[in-house]
């Protein structure tokens, strides 16, 4: 029963982030083309998350750690990384379709697993696991081979999202799992501390004149309804994806995580084809298939019975105790996103 039961919440841990995933790069794309200011735009999700789990945890809705000075100074690299990996995005996803994104997103599986050996010491993935890793790869640039829409700007973004996504990915779980903060207490200070680093940004990119410059023209666009309701609804998704986010990196691996994020994607190309005018072909989506479908062989590599890979888990798990002491509360948690 206790399995069953512990299947069961991760099942839908995983569920909850692949759709909140799926459905915040569709609705911040569109949020980023009704009001097109990235920065100011992720200030508002990292204040609707934060104030959120303040409110709730004040209601009694939920518990949250204390904020304190201290857990933040050692929590501040974590959420920089976390802070500059939903920035690039936000960036990418205004500069280039949802199709560069997903390709991008795809190659972050294969560069995590090759960090967390190659870095955190993690035993090398079976050959199967690279095998699924590799087909995600293929589909998911044979997807985005069939659109010729790309400027160097996208690629720049893309680039810069690539390394910082791939960053958080493997730098949060060697951060974040001695901290012993809860679900939300971690969702608060990651929240809390990038939008004490959002007015940095705004300076250094110059976005606060544009910002400014509309509030003096008192044009009106800032309250349009539609805009409203994109920046509504990505804040409103910004908090749920937080919690699902971190509470699916409990329960999950990292590679295994960020493979759930490249196949919810499938979700956001139906959304990307009904919405938008500019997508692949149907031989694009027909290599999406082969996304799918190497998640799918990559799930059946990481829990087959007796697998190797099923042991290269156990043996990572065991690694992770050793290493890092009494985490049962942050075992198995990997890096997001976005953010993301």
């Amino acid at each position: 029963m206790s399995s069953t039961k512990q299947y069961s919440t991760t099942s839908s841990l995983v569920i909850g982030y692949a759709l909140c995933s799926s459905l915040l790069a569709v609705i911040n794309k569109f949020a980023i083309t009704k009001f097109n200011y990235p920065g100011l735009l992720t200030a508002l999700q990292y204040l609707t998350s934060a104030l959120g789990v303040w409110v709730l945890g004040k209601l009694g809705f939920l518990h949250h750690d204390q904020f304190t000075l201290e857990t933040a100074k050692k929590f501040l690299p974590a959420a920089l990384v976390f802070f500059l990996a939903i920035f690039t995005n936000t960036n990418l996803l205004r500069h280039a379709n949802v199709d560069t994104f997903i390709v991008f997103r795809s190659l972050t599986p294969l560069l995590v697993a090759i960090a967390d050996t190659t870095f955190r010491k993690q035993p090398c993935p079976s050959k199967l696991t690279f095998v699924s890793l590799l087909i995600i790869l293929g589909g998911a640039v044979g997807y985005v081979a069939t659109d010729s829409a790309f400027s160097l700007t996208a690629y720049s973004w893309a680039f810069a999202y690539l390394v910082t996504i791939t960053t958080e990915m493997v730098y949060i779980k060697h951060m974040v799992t001695n901290l012993g903060l809860n679900t939300w207490g971690f969702v608060l200070y990651n929240n809390l501390l990038s939008l004490m680093m959002a007015p940095v940004l705004w300076f250094l990119t110059g976005e606060y004149v544009d910002v400014f410059a509309t509030l003096a023209a008192n044009s009106g666009k800032w309250f349009e309804p539609v805009a409203f309701s994109a920046v509504s609804l990505s804040c409103v998704f910004g908090l749920a994806i937080s919690f699902f986010g971190f509470a699916a990196r409990k329960a999950i691996s990292a590679t295994a995580f960020t493979v759930t994020g490249v196949v919810n994607k499938f979700l956001t190309v139906a959304i990307n084809v009904v919405i938008w005018d500019k997508h692949a072909s149907p031989f694009g989506l027909l290599c999406l298939l082969f996304t799918l479908a190497g998640g799918v062989l990559y799930q059946q590599s990481v829990t087959g019975t007796g697998s190797p890979s099923q042991r290269e888990s156990t043996a990572s798990k065991q690694t992770d105790s050793e290493n890092d002491g009494d985490e049962n509360e942050a075992k198995g948690m990997s890096g997001k996103l976005a953010s993301v």
